[in-house]
Order: C-alpha cells, then sequence, then structure tokens
C-alpha cells in the first residue's frame, strides 16, 4: 500500500482555527491563569523572602521548594514555566513572521 501523501503540510499552524478549538485554546489559557491565581493565593513563601513586586517573585520563587508543598511546588513549576511557554509561542510566531517576508 502506497501512503497518500498530505499536500497541506506546509500549511501547519497557519490555517485557520475552527471556532470551536478556538474557545477551547481561549478556555484552556484562562484555566491556565486561574491555576497560577489559585496558586499565588494559596501558597505559603517562606519567611526569609515576601515577595510585594514582580522582580521579587521572580527571585523568591527559587526558595517557593523549601516549604516542601505541593502548592509551593506547584507554583514554582508556574512562575518558571510560563515565562518559556510564552517565549516558545513568540519565537513560533517571529519564524512565521520571518518566512512569510
Amino acid at each position: 500500500m502506497a501512503m497518500q501523501l498530505r499536500r497541506d503540510g506546509h500549511l501547519h499552524g497557519v490555517r485557520p482555527v475552527p471556532i470551536s478549538r478556538y474557545f477551547a485554546l481561549y478556555l484552556a489559557q484562562a484555566g491556565w491563569l486561574m491555576l497560577g491565581v489559585y496558586l499565588m493565593q494559596n501558597a505559603t513563601w517562606p519567611s526569609s523572602c515576601q515577595p510585594d513586586t514582580f522582580l521579587q517573585v521572580a527571585t523568591c520563587s527559587l526558595r517557593l521548594a523549601d516549604n516542601r508543598g505541593w502548592i509551593e511546588s506547584a507554583l514554582m513549576t508556574w512562575l518558571w514555566s510560563t515565562p518559556l511557554l510564552l517565549g516558545l509561542e513568540l519565537s513560533r510566531r517571529w519564524n512565521m513572521f520571518q518566512a512569510s517576508r
């Protein structure tokens, strides 16, 4: 049996998104942000580091694992994975922008 080639392989990531997937993507993004809010509100920060600004949150997040709680560990993972995920998405968009020139 011969394998049928996909003719639209070069369109990966640039096709219009169907409405159901559009809402699913935004629902997942809202859930990710709500998870972050929940974790921030319920985490116990170490007594040696009580962050007030975004920069302090980034530097103090390394000490969240000292409490050994699941909320603190999940918050540290959330805080460090969110910028990486955003960076990956931006680099994908940048590559698509460069390819279209």
